[in-house]
């Protein structure tokens, strides 16, 4: 049954569908599972992805759908939403589906965006356990991530107090000659603290730390989180961990966690992070929670782990791309498909009329903030002007060899005349159209959506990637530029083009992934220029590397791994309730 969402807040639909949402050992035999494949976590699952993928290592992979979005407004248009509306369409169909979303930092869930569950009767359950800590892997991630941190400091504090001959004795240590100056982790916390950015440690005696300049960043921003979504195990995980560097010593040489001989260690905290968790759709869907990385200095995906497990699990699984296309999707097609050597047969394309009124010159959308009316009025020439910026994300999906559904996600003030502006624009480009009520409807409004994405993924493609490994690190990035974020070239500052040629130069750098690094709220590298842009050079002004995960980073722009808290943040609405336990008001932000 749908509830009703104009009288319901998202966490009240979510209370209410979980009264009746399947135990742990009801999903078993739904799944058809054996005993020792689920471990049960409280009203959830972890899936133990080993054993099920050597059973099912020979059945035939199901169809493979991921899901991105034109450029957002600040509020986003709906990606999990639509995603929970496509799992639970093609459910009401009695299709054998589901899917794979990313697990919500705690930094967003308690700040302006509020937690990533879906909404309305698009909703993931169960919704307080999914947006406050669910098993529990970003907390294995942050003290995997902060040990390599203690092991660090720890290790600087011996090197000062004592000689090389007192190093060996004491532990057989070799000195390590560790940089104070080129500190490149920092600790983690999952939360929004800007007064964490910068910090100074170890104030206090010679037996009290190392005392230098540190700084904070949000959980999900550590590589830890990255190379979780693109392990193909735990032993690729613990070889991964060996590599990633912590900082440099004064020869600039890398100092990594297995120099610090803690990688064992980080490993051992979060070997239970590469089993995904099993929650479900307010329809009772099953529907995977695995990893949460940054999507605009990290992948920014759902992991490769779940998406092999989904593929062999159900006929039709959905994973979601996070932010736009040129982000999510340039991600998805580039990096996470070469590492997983998996295929999609179709991308969703989620636009909302809200967006498209945005990018076709309304007036700015600030999170907090009450939506100006011209957001909630018609307003044809708005979005006439704005479809220009989805035409360009169909063709970057297209450029991958994909014909795109696009989905209109629909809101209560969309007007039939702006949508059939929508459908008319998208059907000329090609791609397939379809509106969906799912927010307000559940499955029963995704009908049109479902039959949209069956077909497509009936439809033979021709997914190509935009460029061969080979190609160095400057060219893919304006490849990239060009292609996708439909910019004239590149510019590269003196040391960013210093970099790159040092990388070019390495052929240790050769299959490092390029992952770029830009805001998600502009096809450029300027948050504030909407629309479709054009005459336009994408500035480079530093290439990060990412040792662990084989990232090298190209920053276009200013990416903060901290972000701050806003002055209407969600956690004012929260509370419990004293006598069920229940938590109240997440999600509920103006």
């Amino acid at each position: 049954m749908a509830y009703d969402v104009s009288k319901m807040a998202d966490w009240q639909i979510a209370d209410a569908a979980e009264e009746h949402m399947p135990t742990p050992e009801e999903w078993r035999k739904k799944l058809g599972l054996q005993k020792d494949e689920l471990l049960a976590y409280g009203k959830v699952a972890k899936l133990d992805f080993l054993k099920i993928m050597d059973r099912l290592k020979d059945k035939p992979d199901g169809k493979y759908i991921e899901v991105t979005a034109v450029t957002p407004t600040p509020l986003g248009e709906g990606k999990t939403t639509t995603t929970m509306g496509i799992i639970e369409g093609l459910g009401k169909q009695g299709e054998n589906v589901g899917g794979c979303i990313r697990q919500p930092s705690g930094g967003p869930t308690m700040n302006v965006k509020g937690t990533a569950a879906g909404g309305g009767n698009a909703i993931l359950i169960p919704h307080s356990e999914f947006s406050m800590g669910l098993t529990g892997d970003i907390n294995d991630i942050m003290n995997a991530h902060n040990l390599a941190m203690v092991a660090l400091t720890a290790r600087m504090q011996h090197e000062r107090n004592y000689d090389d001959a007192q190093l060996d004795k004491l532990s057989h240590m070799r000195r390590l000659d560790i940089d104070p100056t080129r500190v490149e982790m920092g600790w983690v916390i999952d939360f929004c603290a800007q007064s964490l950015r910068n910090i100074i440690i170890g104030i206090g005696g010679r037996m009290e730390g190392f005392l230098m300049q540190s700084k904070f960043g949000i959980a999900v921003s550590s590589e830890l989180m990255a190379m979780l979504s693109i392990v193909k195990d735990l032993a690729d995980l613990r070889e991964r961990m060996n590599n990633v560097t912590v900082a440099y010593d004064k020869k600039g040489k890398p100092v990594t966690m297995g120099d610090l001989e803690v990688a064992g260690a980080a490993t051992a905290w979060m070997r239970n992070t590469i089993n995904p968790t099993l929650c479900c759709t307010a329809e009772y869907q099953p529907c995977m929670v695995h990893a949460g990385p940054f999507a605009n200095i990290a992948v920014g995906q759902s992991s490769i782990i779940a998406d092999r497990l989904g593929l062999k699990m159900f006929d039709y699984h959905v994973t979601e791309s996070g932010f736009a296309a040129d982000i999510g999707f340039e991600k998805f097609w580039n990096v996470k498909c070469r590492y997983s050597g998996l295929k999609p047969n179709v991308s969703v394309l989620v636009a909302s009329i809200r967006s498209l009124k945005m990018h076709g010159g309304g007036p700015r959308v600030v999170p907090g903030v009450a939506l100006p009316d011209a957001y909630k009025k018609p307003n044809l020439e708005l979005v006439e002007k704005g479809c220009a910026n989805m035409l360009h994300h169909i063709n970057t999906i297209r450029t991958a060899g994909i014909n795109p559904v696009v989905c209109i996600n629909s809101f209560p003030s969309d007007t039939k005349e702006e949508v059939a502006i929508v459908r008319k624009a998208a059907e000329k480009a090609g791609a397939r159209c379809a509106v969906s009520t799912h927010f307000a409807n559940g499955g029963a409004g995704a009908g049109e959506l479902a039959d949209a994405v069956k077909e497509a993924c009936n439809e033979k493609n021709n997914f190509q990637f935009l460029y061969p490994k080979e190609l160095k690190l400057r060219d893919r990035v304006a490849k990239i530029a060009k292609t996708v974020y439909g910019a004239d070239g590149v510019s590269w500052s003196p040391e960013a083009e210093a970099k790159a040629k040092a990388f070019e130069a390495d052929p240790k750098f050769d299959d490092f992934a390029t992952m770029m690094v830009k805001t998600h709220l502009s096809l450029t590298h300027d948050p504030t220029i909407k629309g479709t842009p054009k005459g336009w050079t994408l500035p480079i002004r530093d290439v990060l590397i990412y040792s662990g995960a084989k990232f090298l980073c190209p920053m276009a722009g200013t990416i903060s791994l901290m972000p701050g808290t806003g002055s209407q943040p969600a956690f004012r609405k929260v509370d419990v309730d004293v006598t069920t336990g229940k938590v109240k008001g997440l999600h509920e932000v103006d």
